[in-house]
């Protein structure tokens, strides 16, 4: 009986685990501060696409070394806490009792996102080398990496990080219905992103994903509750197994 309390008071402790809000924040702050500390140092336009004129793009990266590592810095760090949300918002999920198979999905999307978002950076900071910079071929080559990393690749995958937590929660009531519509529709733009591939125009997809991204993953970190909502010690019930003990 007493093993049984034990174990029945363990259950139902609050989550033990690091707090989604602030490592949600400081995802969103270190992109904020990739984009700003780029558009403070670059000299000329603050964003070239790899679609258009080769040249310009190369002199553009030839001209701007120090403000690509720098920006390079803060988008690379960001892949940090998305890992870390990815992995705590999982093991709270299944902390709460749920076992379906949405969670490995988000677990899956979740690390692959915040891997390349890890490529997107050092591709970006490698375009800061002189020698690369000077290579037409070499630069254009790893500016299209760069975009399809941080881009489509990411996109995609983030989306399947919205689908698994957003279709869970929605089935085990652990987040509001507004929210969990929300997810899913950040998780079809990533899924639809993938058009672009093919369609210039899908890229739309890209910052809707991305940005809305934020919002979700900071909605989401400040409405999953920490332990489950009903607990046995306040039914008075005495399950078989407490019985047996």
């Amino acid at each position: 009986m007493n093993d049984y309390a034990m174990k029945r008071d363990m259950q139902f402790r609050p989550f033990a685990g690091p707090p989604l809000l602030p490592v949600a924040i400081v995802h969103t702050l270190l992109f904020a501060a990739s984009l700003v500390a780029g558009a403070l140092l670059m000299h000329g336009p603050a964003f070239v696409n790899p679609y258009g004129d080769a040249e310009a793009s190369r002199r553009f990266f030839a001209d701007n070394p120090q403000a690509l590592r720098v920006a390079a810095f803060f988008f690379f760090g960001s892949s940090v806490p998305l890992g870390i949300y990815t992995a705590t918002v999982v093991s709270r999920l299944r902390f709460l009792g749920v076992r379906a198979a949405g969670t490995y999905i988000a677990l899956f999307g979740g690390f692959m996102a915040a891997g390349l978002i890890m490529l997107t950076g050092l591709c970006t900071w490698t375009l800061s080398v002189p020698e690369v910079s000077a290579s037409l071929p070499l630069s254009r080559a790893l500016h299209f990496l760069s975009f399809q990393f941080g881009g489509v690749a990411f996109a995609v995958t983030f989306g399947l990080l919205a689908a698994g937590v957003s279709v869970t929660a929605f089935f085990s009531n652990l987040l509001p219905r507004w929210l969990t519509g929300f997810g899913l529709l950040i998780a079809l733009a990533g899924e639809l992103s993938a058009l672009s591939l093919i369609a210039y125009p899908a890229t739309i997809a890209i910052p809707i994903t991305r940005f809305g991204g934020f919002i979700w993953l900071i909605a989401v970190a400040a409405s999953l509750q920490k332990k489950p909502l009903t607990d046995p010690r306040t039914t008075g019930n005495i399950t078989k197994e407490a019985t047996n003990s």
